[in-house]
């Protein structure tokens, strides 16, 4: 799946983009988040970079998505040129689309697989989406990737079961989550993880 979006949204894909390796063991490549302006975009507002469709498109183009993939675009107004450059040239390879707003009264003058419609209503301050809109998409994001993961087995009931031992804080999550589903003690899990190489689904055969 690809998140594509600006501002705000584009690093609200970026950003749950990011999070799905260390959550689910998945590549990197599972879920990618492009943003307009690319990285510098970031962490500075990258000006005019969301107005150009062309730019969406050849974004989608170098990622090389085929018509297996999903193309998920993020516009808090439903309207930004270069996600829906992003989605048109999606739907020319064929690949998915998906089209994630806060605007239940935007123009539909195209249609896509499936449109989310946030009704998050007026900003605290006029105009600023990265709030109760930000709010709302990253939500609704959690909820895509994580239903998306689940259906791919990478959850037994609701432990993560694909873990990667990347620092103390996941180590000591695995040990607990073996722990508690062969019901054995912190000490004999960890020494079952270790045995199995740290691989939580070695661990619990």
């Amino acid at each position: 799946m690809f998140y594509t979006g600006a501002g705000t949204s584009g690093r609200l894909g970026v950003l749950d983009a990011s999070e799905v390796p260390p959550t689910f063991g998945e590549s990197p490549e599972r879920v990618q988040g492009i943003i307009a302006g690319g990285v510098t975009a970031l962490y500075k507002s990258v000006e005019g970079a969301e107005d150009d469709p062309v730019q969406g498109a050849l974004a989608i183009q170098q990622r090389a998505v085929t018509p297996n993939d999903v193309v998920c675009g993020i516009t808090a107004s439903g309207r930004t040129p270069f996600v829906l450059g992003s989605l048109q040239e999606a739907r020319k390879i064929g690949a998915k689309t998906i089209l994630i707003t806060c605007n239940p009264m935007r123009n539909r003058e195209e249609r896509w697989d499936v449109e989310i419609d946030l009704p998050t209503g007026p900003e605290l301050i006029t105009g600023s989406t990265r709030m109760k809109a930000g709010t709302a998409t990253k939500v609704t994001l959690n909820i895509l990737t994580t239903c998306s993961m689940i259906k791919l087995g990478r959850t037994r009931g609701s432990w993560m079961v694909d873990l990667k031992p990347a620092n103390t804080k996941m180590r000591y999550r695995m040990i607990r989550l073996v722990s508690h589903l062969k019901n054995v003690s912190l000490d004999e899990a960890e020494k079952m993880l270790e045995s199995a190489g740290w691989n939580i689904r070695t661990a619990l055969s």
